[in-house]
């Protein structure tokens, strides 16, 4: 945790913004702490007669304006009133920069943990069905990430791509003879195209399923049978799941 000569001004703006919200409340005391969270992440806690505010350590050198707009969402969100309008437009041009964005990125890479288990499962092996799919549909073009199975057996997330980490999760559920091959290879292609095609942030808002990803999924052989297979399936994946 670290703290900074520059809170003083940080916590002046948490008081204004108390006093525009809760006018006739006697402000208890601020703590505003820098806090070295993974990512984007701030938070405001009341707790035992003071008020805690943590921001994340990536944002240090937050310009006063972006401080203002920060204190009044975080004030707004604990009275849950709405959050006024150019507090929310100032604060998201802030974190669509360029700069803060790629700080998020390497806090995550840094400070986050990625269990990897290993690709190699009893009933499938994802480095050859990636393999594979690459060969097939992307002629050999995607760079192979760590691949590796799920440490828990899930039936909600089935795969995930985390372009942090640069990995490929699959769901332990699916590494069993119960499951056709077919769906082991749509699951891991889906994010083999998050690859393919990477995150598109427009107006500050983050797309991964564009029109071109929809219609690359559906090239796959066997998108429709794969799709039936997991709708039919989902009740046993969950029993599965939850017996561990």
């Amino acid at each position: 945790m670290q703290a900074s000569a520059d809170t003083t001004e940080f916590r002046g703006f948490f008081e204004e913004a108390f006093a525009h919200y809760d006018p006739s409340r006697r402000l208890p005391p601020i703590s505003v702490r820098f806090y070295p969270y993974v990512g984007i992440n701030h938070t405001i806690r009341v707790r035992d007669g003071m008020i805690y505010v943590r921001i994340a350590e990536i944002c240090h050198d937050m310009p006063p304006q972006v401080q203002r707009s920060l204190a009044y969402i975080l004030v707004s969100k604990l009275y849950r009133r709405r959050v006024p309008k150019r507090a929310r437009e100032v604060y998201g041009e802030y974190i669509k920069a360029e700069t803060i964005r790629e700080r998020s990125t390497a806090s995550k890479r840094d400070r986050g943990r990625k269990v990897v288990t290993g690709s190699s499962g009893e009933i499938y092996d994802l480095n050859e069905i990636f393999d594979d799919l690459n060969t097939k549909y992307f002629g050999g073009s995607l760079a192979k990430p760590t691949l590796t199975w799920s440490a828990r057996k899930t039936f909600r997330i089935l795969g995930h791509h985390d372009a942090t980490h640069e990995t490929i999760v699959i769901s332990r559920s699916l590494d069993s003879a119960e499951t056709p091959r077919y769906v082991i290879e749509y699951v891991l292609y889906h994010e083999m195209l998050h690859i393919h095609h990477p995150t598109v942030h427009h107006n500050g808002r983050r797309y991964n399923h564009t029109a071109e990803f929809r219609r690359d999924e559906e090239r796959y052989r066997y998108f429709r049978e794969a799709e039936r297979w997991i709708e039919q399936n989902v009740r046993r994946l969950k029993r599965n799941a939850r017996r561990g």
